[in-house]
């Protein structure tokens, strides 16, 4: 008994606020009519539960926000009030028609001391420790005298987001008021400046009355145009814009002429000026086209009516005017305090200084240049037009590259024999080249000074290279596999032929022999070259023989080693004995 007291005793703390006893379960029937009425309510057919406050709540929203947790508060009915702003936790601001004070009271000083004042100045605004004059003998609260008048004290004013970006907030309309009168009196000294003019020049005769009787059978008289001009000029002064009538809406019986304000049909718009799509591209948004819509039409720049909003950029005084900021910017850095904007005139004084230096200082580089290494004579040269032989003969060619009108330019020919065809070629000697030969294209000869044998040379000669190609294709698909007989007669023979060359070690020395003396022609051979090369390397380049009868094979092992022999390496320390 004792512990199912101590079960149901409350806490000592809090008794009186919230039980925080958890819900009672639901039971499954219960559970089942509270799905099917919240069915209900989704599909509209039963009234949406009410909150405390009498408002309805949506049967969509879910359970866990409409619903009061149970450790808050079980016995509350389902609520949006713990979801909204608390009032307790919201700032609160200015409304929208406070305003900082205007002015100071005048005539406002007080005679005698006030309670709770300034000891020193008797201000009301602030107290003895924060007075900011002069700490007197006697204070104002005991003379009562010269009592310092209230400080204007500006209230603490904090704004929301829409009061702080209000225009008009602190706007006093009486201001505009004063605009208005004394645009009336400037209205008002107008109208009877004006009549003083009409009262002087009907005095002196210049205009006759209205009620005249030619005036009154409809003829014109001399003065009336000037009058009726004079008067228009007066009322054209004395209008403002919204006593002009609207476009198309005034009409003249005696004119007929009609007031319109329409766009020029001349005017095309951007996008119209050419349809490609892959033509410079338009902004709709800044309605802008950068590029020159005729760019890709052939078209020159400057003979169309439109080249874009860059072709605006490049044109008149912009690039000047890029120059004298670039040059702004720079003389800056360098220590002159000049500015595009705040010294323009010092800026374009300095400008034209400075390019005035700046030829001169070419100038004179130029002449230094010319006295110290000289060369005034090829700056004296005629102009590269007469150099080049340019002369104005009209000549028209077709769309294939031949001459319809006028004579062709003679080509320049050189000091070579060029285009000479012997023995029957059609093709020059190098015009074919194969596996490292040169050769005559027209027939596929190798052999130079050699007949034309034309379309037959080039089939013989295919033929042979397809036999060449086949031969080694063939022998590999002659070869069989060998059988376990063959293989072994194959040891045999390899055997007799090492026992063979037991034998010939006797011979090897012969060999040796022949290597030598082929190696020592070799030698002479390479020196004899060597010797060759020095004396045509000391030639002129235009008395060298040509190479063209030079033999193309490949060189032999003695050939190799002779070169190697005779090779002259700079980096080798002993290169200046060989000689010797």
């Amino acid at each position: 008994m004792a512990s199912g007291t101590v079960m149901n005793a409350t806490p000592s703390g809090g008794s009186n606020d919230v039980s925080l006893e958890e819900p009672k379960k639901m039971t499954r029937e219960d559970w089942r009519k509270k799905k099917e009425l919240e069915e209900q309510r989704k599909l509209g057919n039963a009234p949406a539960e009410v909150d405390e406050e009498g408002k309805d709540i949506n049967p969509h929203i879910p359970q866990y926000i409409s619903s009061v947790p149970w450790y808050i508060d079980p016995s509350k009915r389902p609520t949006l009030k713990h979801q909204r702003p608390q009032p307790e936790k919201q700032k609160q601001y200015s409304s929208s028609g406070d305003w900082y004070k205007r002015g100071v009271q005048e005539h406002a000083v007080a005679t005698r001391y006030r309670k709770g004042a300034c000891e020193n100045c008797g201000a009301l605004t602030h107290k003895k420790k924060d007075c900011m004059e002069r700490p007197r003998k006697v204070g104002a609260k005991y003379t009562g005298m010269n009592i310092a008048p209230d400080e204007h004290v500006q209230p603490q004013l904090m704004f929301d987001y829409d009061g702080k970006r209000d225009r008009w907030n602190g706007y006093n309309p009486e201001e505009h008021m004063k605009i208005v009168e004394e645009y009336s009196k400037v209205d008002l000294a107008k109208r009877t400046l004006k009549a003083q003019k009409l009262q002087e020049e009907l005095a002196s005769g210049k205009l006759e009355q209205v009620n005249s009787p030619r005036h009154q059978w409809g003829e014109e008289e001399p003065n009336s145009q000037t009058e009726r001009d004079h008067n228009s000029e007066d009322e054209d002064e004395d209008k403002y814009a919204d006593d002009i009538d609207m476009p198309g809406q005034n009409f003249d019986s005696k004119r007929r002429i009609t007031v319109r304000n329409l766009r020029i049909r001349e005017d095309i718009a951007k996008y119209l000026r050419n349809l490609d799509p892959n033509s410079a591209y338009y902004d709709p948004k800044t309605r802008a086209m950068r590029e020159n819509p005729y760019a890709n039409t052939g078209k020159n720049p400057d003979e169309v009516g439109y080249a874009g909003d860059n072709f605006v950029r490049y044109t008149g005084d912009t690039i000047s005017m890029a120059q004298t900021q670039l040059f702004a910017w720079e003389a800056y850095d360098k220590g002159s305090e000049v500015h595009l904007q705040a010294d323009p005139t010092k800026l374009e004084l300095l400008y034209k200084s400075f390019k005035v230096k700046k030829e001169d200082f070419k100038a004179q580089q130029k002449e230094s240049i010319l006295e110290k290494y000289g060369g005034q004579e090829h700056l004296d040269a005629p102009p590269a037009e007469l150099l080049l032989a340019q002369t104005e003969d009209y000549v028209e060619y077709s769309r294939h590259g031949t001459v319809i009108k006028g004579q062709e330019k003679a080509i320049a020919c050189s000091k070579y024999e060029e285009d000479v065809k012997i023995n029957n070629h059609t093709c020059i000697w190098g015009s074919y080249w194969k596996e490292g030969k040169w050769g005559y294209k027209c027939c596929h000869s190798f052999v130079k000074y050699s007949y034309c044998t034309g379309e037959a040379g080039k089939e013989i000669a295919n033929t042979e290279a397809r036999l060449l190609e086949e031969q080694p294709r063939e022998e590999e698909h002659m070869t069989k596999p060998k059988t376990l007989m063959e293989i072994h007669q194959e040891k045999q023979k390899e055997k007799k032929k090492k026992k063979h060359k037991r034998s010939s070690n006797s011979d090897s020395e012969g060999e040796e022999k022949k290597k030598q003396e082929k190696l020592k022609k070799a030698l002479n051979a390479e020196e004899a070259r060597l010797l060759h090369v020095k004396e045509i390397m000391q030639l002129d380049e235009r008395k060298r023989p040509y190479n063209s009868l030079y033999e193309t094979r490949e060189p032999t092992e003695e050939e190799m080693e002779a070169y190697r022999m005779k090779r002259q390496r700079p980096d080798d320390p002993m290169a200046s004995f060989l000689g010797q």
